[in-house]
């Protein structure tokens, strides 16, 4: 019998997948996180909510390792990342050790409200980026 958080990770992604991110990739001021896709090789977009800080962007993934993105980012860490309408590349960097609900705290209220709601597995990013 699959647990609470199995399913609730289920519907949660299948919404996200087929109307949230379709949707919300075509904006012109939302984040995107470029990964490639582990398998495809092609470029993966996914909107994500983070903040950058000097050289750095930071964000929390709500599923951790279950993220496809994730399991693209440990196959290939090199990211793009668009912010405000600019694609910057960089290296991601899986922190697990970090306090995930404390970066929370630092990033986008929305965002950040969302990904504690909705997540299960929470997990720290951070993007060294390079240009």
């Amino acid at each position: 019998m699959p647990r609470h958080s199995e399913i609730k990770h289920r519907i949660v992604t299948s919404f996200q997948r087929r109307i949230v991110n379709p949707l919300t990739v075509r904006l012109p001021t939302q984040v995107l996180l470029e990964t490639t896709g582990r398998n495809s090789g092609l470029p993966r977009r996914t909107p994500v909510g983070g903040r950058r800080v000097g050289r750095e962007f930071w964000f929390v993934s709500e599923y951790g390792e279950k993220s496809q993105y994730v399991r693209n980012i440990k196959a290939d860490p090199r990211v793009r990342v668009r912010i405000k309408g600019r694609w910057h590349s960089g290296t991601a960097h899986l922190i697990p050790r970090d306090d995930s609900r404390a970066r929370l705290r630092t990033l986008s209220r929305f965002n950040s409200a969302a990904v504690r709601a909705l997540g299960t597995h929470l997990l720290t990013i951070r993007v060294d980026l390079t240009d």
